[in-house]
């Protein structure tokens, strides 16, 4: 059994307990959550590993995100509020974000180790310091918000 299937049986749970409490917004958040996961692996035509249920999740999580911003913007806080709720339902389940503090020490060290032959990185070279942070970040089980990441390692090369 995959580690996803772990995932969707927390969410199972938190259903039975959301129905108990009599929470029909969570109720709600989360059979979408579940639809969405069940939704890919159809898709799929068998079952999601941990990093693609992982995958499902951070879509979920840009989507609300976006949403927000929009709600925001044409003045619906209450919309807002709501997607911002579900957002924080989402990284339950998700790994633990990296702080920015983290991030930046990351993208310090892998820039340190991918200049280490001596040559220097320039802001053409983002494609690659990208895909270099990205590999650590998985390895570390760790998850990192893409645009932070971006604006960090942009920020050091041009430095």
């Amino acid at each position: 059994m995959s580690d996803a299937a772990g995932v969707v049986k927390r969410i199972d749970k938190d259903i039975i307990a959301a129905m108990k409490a009599k929470d029909a917004g969570r109720v709600e958040a989360l059979r979408m959550l579940k639809s969405a996961l069940k939704n890919k692996e159809i898709d799929k035509r068998e079952p999601l590993t941990e990093a693609e249920a992982q995958a499902v999740l951070t879509t979920l999580i840009k989507q609300r995100r976006e949403s927000v911003e929009q709600f925001t913007k044409g003045n619906r806080p209450e919309l807002a509020a709501k997607e911002a709720g579900e957002i924080e339902l989402i990284e339950g389940y998700m790994p633990k974000a990296a702080s920015a503090e983290d991030l930046k020490a990351l993208v310090e060290n892998t820039v340190e180790a991918l200049t280490a032959s001596g040559e220097r990185l320039t802001p053409k070279d983002m494609g690659l310091v990208m895909k270099a942070v990205q590999e650590r970040i998985k390895e570390l089980g760790i998850r990192a918000d893409g645009r932070q990441l971006s604006e960090l390692v942009k920020a050091k090369l041009a430095g």
